[in-house]
């Protein structure tokens, strides 16, 4: 299970990469790249991990 940090840090860096024109992993109507990465991580398509040391 992910912390809230984590949450937060994934989906700000999902959200720039969509910002920055990365392709949507998901089908969405949405425009907001913050929806989107958190229908992303909803699905569990973000290919980010968390890796702790």
């Amino acid at each position: 299970m992910i912390t809230r940090f984590e949450k937060a840090r994934i989906l700000g860096a999902r959200t720039l990469q969509l910002s920055l024109g990365a392709p949507p992993l998901v089908r969405s109507d949405e425009v907001d790249p913050l929806r989107i990465a958190e229908r992303e991580m909803d699905l569990n398509v973000i290919p980010l991990t968390v890796r702790r040391v």
